[in-house]
């Protein structure tokens, strides 16, 4: 159920059988036997204790926030360059490259 419900999500590129079950399950396995087990404690009743998944998902929440941060700041700087491209072909600075850039983006 799981693999049907993140293949929405999937990255391009992605073979056909990685959201298989038998897939899915095997990965699962893996992060659960690379994961350190948190250390229980001897504390109050009640107290919540950390589990396996808990470590998994926040240490992989911290991973795909990481990658995000560095898209977002990949396609700022593209944005920043894209912007100072387009002010120097509005100035006429860039005509003679016009030609490169149209066939660059043509590509």
């Amino acid at each position: 159920s799981v693999s049907r419900a993140i293949k929405p999500f999937a990255e391009p590129g992605r073979p056909p059988d990685w959201f298989s079950q038998k897939h899915c399950a095997s990965q699962y396995s893996e992060l659960l036997e690379t994961t350190e087990t948190p250390k229980r404690k001897r504390g109050e009743k009640g107290e919540v204790v950390e589990t396996v998944e808990d470590v998994i998902v926040r240490k992989l929440t911290a991973e795909r926030v990481e990658e995000l941060k560095k898209m977002i700041k990949e396609t700022q700087e593209k944005y920043r360059q894209l912007k100072k491209d387009a002010e120097l072909i509005q100035a006429g600075h860039m005509d003679n490259r016009l030609e490169e850039l149209c066939n660059e983006i043509m590509m």
